[in-house]
């Protein structure tokens, strides 16, 4: 039998280095979109070519010279308003997505370690997932006067945790009751060692995408919440808010909505990819030879 030809460094590439190249590039076609669009929003104030608050043509202008996507309601550019309405979304899903995530982790972990405390945090967020997201979002606003994004976002978090806590602690579960966390447990090691030592390298998979999930989530109730006219408020530039500010003129200028909801789109796809790519493998039999 004819042995494979060795590559140019010398060395045959086994199987396991071949699954390992595939895999980077795998995270690299999914994670460089989200990472590009991230960075586009971020430093996107700076690209803005006008003031996104002052009317450079009249109401719904179609795109053409000088305003390369048209007017909105009240004239404003529309490119500008969307180059920088992307930094204040992002910054709450983030916002969102990482303290959700924090929490749920620290929480269900807890709650898969120390079973009979677990048992009131799981029971405690069943009753909280009692309460209709909407109707939770709008008490929490309107309950906070003035307290317009921060209100949104808070309302989020609050809603959001109890969903996060049960996966997290389903996930969890199996992986306390291995082994090698009994034994550490046996040794005499205390509830802080076992969860950031012991299980939560074994959960990266599940926060991932967790906090992917929760990211969509964040953007989800930032917009709800812009047409709703509770969270961002006018004059500010934020996508969601241009979506309802520009609505009922959707057909004379369909880039005024278009375009944000088409960021918004591609902001939560990408990101959800991104969290899904930069997930670890699952290690099987085979990868493991």
């Amino acid at each position: 039998m004819t042995a494979p030809a060795p590559t140019a460094t010398g060395i045959r590439k086994g199987p396991a280095a071949s699954r390992r190249a595939a895999r980077r590039t795998r995270v690299l076609v999914r994670a460089v979109p989200a990472g590009m669009l991230v960075l586009f929003a971020l430093v996107g104030p700076l690209l803005a070519p006008h003031p996104t608050d002052t009317p450079l043509t009249f109401p719904y202008a179609p795109a053409g010279d000088g305003s390369v996507l048209g007017g909105d309601v009240l004239g404003r550019d529309v490119l500008s308003r969307l180059l920088t309405g992307g930094a204040p979304l992002i910054a709450t899903a983030s916002g969102i997505a990482v303290t959700v995530t924090a929490a749920a982790a620290l929480l269900g972990i807890t709650a898969a370690l120390r079973p009979a405390l677990g048992r009131w945090i799981e029971r405690t967020a069943d009753l909280a997932i009692l309460l209709p997201a909407v109707l939770g979002i709008m008490l929490i606003a309107l309950a906070w006067p003035g307290g317009g994004r921060l209100a949104v976002a808070a309302a989020a978090t609050v809603l959001g945790i109890p969903y996060a806590v049960r996966i997290v602690a389903a996930a969890a579960a199996p992986v306390a009751a291995t082994g090698y966390v009994e034994a550490a447990a046996a040794g005499g090691e205390g509830l802080w060692h076992l969860a950031v030592r012991e299980v939560l390298p074994n959960l990266r998979a599940t926060l991932l995408a967790l906090f992917g999930l929760r990211f969509v989530e964040g953007v989800y109730v930032v917009s709800v919440a812009a047409f709703l006219q509770l969270g961002p408020q006018p004059p500010e530039a934020d996508w969601a808010l241009m979506i309802r500010e520009n609505a009922a003129g959707i057909t004379l200028n369909p880039w005024a909505v278009a375009a944000p909801c088409l960021a918004i789109g591609l902001l939560a796809v990408t990101v959800n990819l991104a969290a899904e790519a930069l997930a670890p493998a699952r290690t099987t039999p085979e990868t493991q030879l």
